[in-house]
């Protein structure tokens, strides 16, 4: 396809960034720590790190990871937290060590984590407290045999770190009891880290730095390859689309969304430390109530979120009263923002509300709407510099502007490929261009917009859910002949699933189906309407349609 969204960019974003820029995020992060070492880096429940503070945590870090668990480069290490002051210190020692990141949902059932672990290889772990007896059952399934345990007020200091760990474990009953052998507190990997000299790693853009879990195209969850070059690539991207409006030193970012995800990692930790940026770091954003007491502490110059973020503070009382002054844009990705709430934010906040559209397997920036757009257009905006896209019909050719078929993205930050499954990546991967399975349009301006998703999948508040990996759980219930999985629309998650049931025992309920997939998947994976039916509509070959079954419900 022509390139004929150069001439909608703002004037002064480039069609090219420089993918060499950097080595490595190493260099990015050592010149953050360097020009910006006295201002703030990481806000979080009244807690703050500077980049000094920050660059001097994540070097005992990767030492003890160095020296005393003898981690060599390319090792996997899984970081299983919420947004914490110990996330970032976690995540940027992982990488200072030369060793990969593997992110992991903290809300993982034992199943999801067991095959996470042990597809990924992984041998070290770093979690949180509160989701130790989850590690512990899944343990003999899985590889680790190291792990360190963290707990909420660690960071704290002085007495409030003890008031916080009582609550939170006595109090409030936060951390079911576990049982797991030779853990390692968070603490003492900082106090003895710094008893051994960190060693540097050599690395380059072909190095991995995180294996980035996703669905995919397909129900398996794998580990899409993330390369440092890949990294580097997507934060100079940014940077071409947000540097008229970014200033280095002065921004604080809301970052509500997880650091496991990849939005939230690329988006709001790396980018606005390259920037020297304060990520106020959010740990439970489904207390809204709390949420809206942090911002109204913070002036806060951007936000990112997804529509059921956005939606949420909407009508969380005291938001619409709150000081947006500063707040000089927010991003949604994850998921579509439906406009009128895109336009009820931006009418109450009196900022421009951007949309982007990114997967896990490119980093995640694919494009995004330009800072010069009035306000929400339903698009996902215009490619962001070096990066090409097509649309392909069902014949494999290039679509006319205007036409719909499947997106293509090809740019230095589409992933090296999934780890370990050759045929899987072969099956969206050729010539440098990544298939994404969602159906888009350009139109004569270069804007897109997505038509249609992945074939079958269902985004419930940004994330990801698979029919056959929701079907795979219910159809181990005894009582299940046959099972299909839709997603049917939400005015809060975006989506919510649901499932079709036919029965082996005339005695099960839906209760019993419900309480079977809250052991074994995620909660928002867990099927919130349940219909059961005498059969399922199927193709001549016996392949159930989902389409017909959407449609009908």
């Amino acid at each position: 396809m022509e390139k004929i969204w150069l001439k909608r960019y703002p004037e002064g974003m480039p069609e090219e960034i420089d993918p060499n820029h950097y080595d490595s995020l190493l260099e990015v992060f050592e010149k953050s720590f360097s020009d910006y070492s006295e201002l703030p880096a990481f806000s979080n429940m009244g807690n703050q790190l500077t980049y000094k503070e920050i660059d001097i945590a994540t070097k005992k870090f990767a030492s003890y990871l160095q020296n005393n668990l003898g981690l060599k480069k390319g090792d996997k290490v899984a970081v299983m937290m919420p947004n914490l002051l110990q996330t970032p210190i976690t995540i940027l020692g992982v990488l200072r060590a030369g060793c990969v990141v593997v992110n992991v949902n903290p809300l993982y059932t034992v199943r999801e984590l067991a095959h996470q672990l042990k597809d990924s290889e992984t041998k070290t772990i770093i979690l949180l407290q509160n989701f130790a007896r989850t590690l512990e059952q899944a343990l003999p399934q899985t590889d680790i045999n190291n792990i360190v345990l963290t707990q909420v007020g660690d960071l704290s200091g002085g007495l409030k770190k003890h008031i916080v760990n009582f609550v939170v474990k006595r109090v409030k009953k936060m951390v079911p009891a576990f049982n797991l052998p030779n853990t390692i507190a968070f603490n003492d990997v900082l106090s003895q880290g710094k008893e051994h000299d960190y060693k540097r790693p050599h690395l380059l853009h072909d190095d991995l730095a995180f294996l980035q879990y996703t669905g995919g195209t397909t129900g398996v969850s794998k580990g899409a390859m993330l390369t440092h070059g890949n990294m580097v690539s997507n934060l100079e991207q940014v940077s071409g689309c947000l540097d008229k409006i970014l200033v280095k030193g002065k921004e604080v970012v809301v970052t509500a969304l997880p650091l496991y995800h990849i939005f939230a990692l690329t988006a709001n930790c790396l980018t606005f430390m390259k920037y020297g940026g304060l990520n106020l770091l959010i740990t439970n954003p489904r207390d809204m109530k709390a949420f809206v007491k942090d911002l109204s502490n913070n002036k806060f110059t951007a936000i990112t979120g997804v529509n059921t973020l956005f939606n949420g503070l909407l009508n969380t009382p005291g938001f619409n009263e709150l000081d947006f002054s500063s707040l000089k844009f927010s991003l949604g990705g994850g998921m579509a923002v439906q406009r009128p709430v895109a336009e009820r934010w931006q009418k109450i906040t009196n900022s421009k509300l951007m949309e982007g559209y990114g997967l896990t397997e490119c980093a995640p920036l694919v494009t995004i709407s330009p800072y010069d757009l009035d306000g929400y257009n339903g698009s996902i905006g215009l490619p962001a510099p070096s990066t090409l896209l097509r649309i392909v019909g069902e014949d494999g050719q290039d679509m006319p502007v205007g036409e719909s078929g499947e997106l293509w993205v090809k740019g230095p930050q589409v992933m090296k490929g999934y780890y370990n499954r050759k045929d899987e990546t072969q099956n969206c991967m050729s010539d440098g261009w990544f298939a994404t399975g969602d159906v888009a349009k350009c139109d004569e301006e270069g804007f897109f917009f997505i038509v249609d998703r992945k074939k079958d999948m269902i985004i419930v508040s940004g994330f990801n859910v698979f029919p056959n990996e929701v079907e795979e759980v219910v159809a181990m219930h005894e009582g299940i002949l046959e099972v299909a999985a839709v997603g049917v629309p939400h005015d809060v998650s975006g989506e919510q699933v649901k499932i079709f049931v036919v029965k082996k025992d005339p005695l099960l309920t839906e209760k019993d189906i419900i309480n079977h997939c809250r052991k074994n998947l995620t909660n928002y994976k867990v099927p919130k309407f349940v219909e059961f039916k005498d059969e399922l509509p199927k193709t001549n070959v016996g392949k159930i349609l989902r389409r017909a079954l959407k449609e009908a419900s």
